[in-house]
């Protein structure tokens, strides 16, 4: 019993070229960024522009390999979206943005977690929820008290 490949038509892949030319356009644009922070005068040998320069590489690697896996692999048959689970992954994205200001970093990226889980098929929603919570919050109390950096803060936050 083997499984049947997918079979490819005549032609490059459309769909590849279109992530190729995003991919190059990020590339660009954080080359770009970096370029710009050359000039920043800095205090170390790794200036601010090291890291978004080495990121811009990548993204043009990138960029470059996925044009030519679409002209040497041609156009390819995809299964169809599934809107439900992208519809949950959404919902997370969205909940948390909302959440965010009101209910503070552990219940927002909870929210998120949970959606998450449910847009992959894992449930129950609730124990999900419980778990992204408390794994947020521990991240929480690791970056805003050990690491004295500025995360929203909700009612459970508060309460250390």
């Amino acid at each position: 019993m083997s499984d049947t490949p997918i079979s490819s038509t005549k032609g490059p892949d459309k769909a590849r070229f279109v992530i190729a030319f995003g991919l190059a356009i990020l590339a660009f644009v954080v080359g770009w960024d970096a370029w710009r922070l050359s000039s920043v005068n800095s205090f170390s040998a790794v200036g601010p522009a090291a890291f978004p320069t080495i990121i811009a590489a990548g993204l043009a690697l990138l960029s470059i390999a996925t044009a030519i896996e679409a002209i040497g692999e041609g156009a390819q048959e995809r299964p169809r979206d599934e809107i439900g689970p992208m519809a949950w992954v959404l919902a997370g994205l969205i909940g948390q943005i909302v959440l965010l200001p009101f209910l503070g970093f552990s219940i927002a990226t909870g929210w998120l977690f949970a959606a998450t889980a449910k847009g992959f098929g894992r449930g129950p929603l609730w124990a999900h929820f419980l778990a992204g919570a408390v794994l947020c919050f521990v991240i929480y109390v690791i970056f805003a008290k050990g690491l004295q950096l500025a995360l929203p803060a909700g009612p459970l936050e508060r309460l250390i």
